[in-house]
């Protein structure tokens, strides 16, 4: 499929929107199907209407699937094929804009059904929720529906069914839109000044390139201490240098080609590098017989040494100090209304998070 483009993205506002999610036998599209899709009409940001099915697959659900989403072949034995449950879904979405997290894969297999029944692609544009996510808060470590939920305040559950999936990433799509707007409001209120910012960027680069020059010459100085048999040093604040090595794997390309089509990694193993195919060997969804295959791929073993800074634990205030400094305070903070911002501040929901990509 062709990658998308900016119909699949658009960047104005849009009063009606259907929230999706879909459940599915593996990660391609192309050998696996749909079991599950649901979606979540928002109309002026307030849900208005649901639907949500399952469907019967006629390939089987692999395991490493079912640990993410528990949906059993059992659960399946008597739901309606993908011919009976997709009309039924094009006609609750119509042609509106369908917003998803990580859309092209909703979308994939969507589509792919679309064809075979239909012979012609899905047309409907979509909304990625997950690129909105990585744009507002790219300093974000994970940007999964978790994250999400967790950023905005939301209970950070995901459970990987479909209509729980999508009703909780329409809680939160709101919000995120906005903010997502007023960002590429933003954006375009700042074109005229391009070329003073482009000299604001050019100083910037620069005085970054000279500190990261500085701090390459640093690392290359420390690697060296640790080679000639080093021990680790303390700074006088606390940080401790140590240093590691990791190891790197060469792999022989078309026969990890093979095992990841054959095994439907291919869209966790698409960017090809050795450190995904040996996040991937230490995954614990991964079936024991694929790693073995993909263990039997490597044809080089390769170290990488690093340094790295170890901050030292917080201080522990000793608690007579700190019930002093309490009692002194008690009747000013009893007396003291609540700030803005505390009042402000949402509570957050601690749940972990599943991720799968």
């Amino acid at each position: 499929m062709s990658s998308p483009t900016s119909e699949h993205f658009p960047l104005t506002q849009t009063d009606t929107v259907m929230v999706i999610d879909t459940e599915t036998t593996g990660l391609d599209h192309k050998t696996e199907e749909l079991i599950e899709v649901a979606a979540v009409k928002l109309v002026n940001d307030e849900v208005v209407d649901t639907f949500t099915a399952l469907i019967k697959p006629t390939v089987p659900v692999r395991p490493s699937s079912y640990k993410v989403h528990h949906i059993s072949e059992e659960m399946l034995a008597d739901a309606p094929p993908v011919e009976d449950v997709l009309p039924q879904f094009l006609e609750f979405m119509g042609d509106t804009p369908f917003v998803a997290h990580n859309a092209i894969f909703d979308y994939s297999f969507i589509n792919e059904a679309h064809k075979k029944l239909k012979g012609s692609r899905w047309k409907n544009a979509w909304i990625d929720s997950l690129d909105m996510y990585r744009a507002v808060f790219p300093e974000e470590h994970s940007h999964g529906l978790s994250s999400l939920l967790d950023r905005f305040g939301f209970p950070s559950h995901v459970s990987h069914r479909a209509l729980d999936d999508a009703e909780n990433l329409a809680r939160v799509y709101p919000k995120l839109n906005h903010l997502y707007q007023q960002q590429q409001s933003y954006y375009l209120s700042q074109i005229e000044n391009i070329p003073y910012l482009l000299e604001r960027y050019h100083r910037v680069q620069k005085a970054i390139q000279g500190m990261q020059s500085e701090l390459g010459d640093l690392r290359e100085i420390f690697k060296f201490y640790f080679k000639q048999g080093g021990e680790p040093v303390r700074t006088t604040t606390g940080e401790l240098m140590v240093s590691n090595q990791r190891r790197y794997y060469e792999y022989n390309d078309r026969q990890v080609w093979d095992i990841l089509h054959a095994s439907s990694l291919i869209e966790r193993g698409a960017k090809l590098n050795t450190r995904a195919l040996d996040k991937l060997i230490r995954n614990g969804s991964v079936d024991d017989d694929v790693k073995v295959q993909l263990k039997d791929a490597r044809v080089m073993m390769h170290t990488n040494q690093s340094v790295q800074f170890v901050r030292p634990p917080e201080p522990v205030v000793e608690e007579k100090a700190e019930e002093k400094a309490e009692d002194k305070s008690a009747e000013e903070v009893s007396a003291a209304p609540p700030s803005k911002k505390d009042a402000d501040s949402p509570k957050k929901d601690q749940n972990p998070e599943v991720a799968a990509e």
